[in-house]
């Protein structure tokens, strides 16, 4: 498996430790629909409260601190479940990525990767930081692609060997109309075309679920979904 590591940034700047490409000639041609709807929504808990689960830090701690919270499943006080992916699976006819594909960035700060989920396209890059000021060794786990060369939709996982706490996910889109729920849980699919869809929606710990959704016209729809431990 190919590493790479992430050396410590200059102390007054943070710099790009180095590029992830997601290597791909796959790039649509923009030119999807200017107008449509949207759809607001929030992605729910059910069942019984999960306590935040807390790691321990055996390593660097004079940075790292002495344990971190596990973040792979965090709820606001309502339910509300963060770092959820939702997506209309299929996409709208013709839906495409603007010609000028935008950068993502991770930094990695006190130990932690942040933010820890992100969507890019196919065709897109990645740049990941280090505010820390000590090594990281960072790699994926990918099954459609090589290690860190994004040819193909698919959801990775990033870890680190220094830190086996530390866990991100880059989510490789194939279209536009993907979002990653804030910390209360909620989300939002401007432009949507009118039409019948179905929302996938997936979260690290509890897997996908999928819910329809139907747009009229320029209306705003509002979905709630629920998610739960299988």
């Amino acid at each position: 498996m190919r590493r790479y590591s992430a050396y410590p940034a200059n102390p007054k700047a943070t710099k790009p430790i180095f590029v992830l490409l997601c290597l791909a000639a796959w790039c649509v041609v923009a030119g999807g629909t200017a107008w449509g709807g949207t759809i607001k929504g929030m992605v729910r808990f059910t069942g019984a409260a999960v306590e935040q689960k807390k790691l321990p830090v055996t390593v660097d701690q004079s940075v790292c601190g002495k344990e971190k919270d596990a973040e792979d499943l965090v709820l606001s006080p309502e339910k509300g479940i963060r770092n959820v992916v939702v997506s209309l699976q299929p996409p709208p006819p013709g839906a495409t990525w603007p010609v000028s594909l935008p950068n993502v960035q991770i930094d990695q700060q006190q130990c932690v990767y942040v933010p820890r989920v992100v969507v890019v396209p196919v065709g897109g890059t990645v740049e990941f930081l280090n505010t820390d000021r000590l090594l990281h060794n960072l790699h994926s786990a990918s099954t459609g692609n090589p290690t860190f060369n994004r040819k193909t939709p698919e959801i990775i996982r990033v870890d680190c060997d220094l830190h086996p706490w530390m866990r991100a996910w880059v989510v490789v889109a194939e279209h536009p109309f993907y979002a990653v729920t804030n910390d209360q849980g909620e989300f939002v699919l401007d432009k949507v075309p009118p039409g019948a869809y179905t929302l996938q929606i997936w979260q690290e710990s509890l897997g996908t679920v999928t819910q329809d959704v139907t747009m009229k016209d320029e209306a705003i729809t509002t979905v709630t979904a629920e998610m739960h431990k299988k």
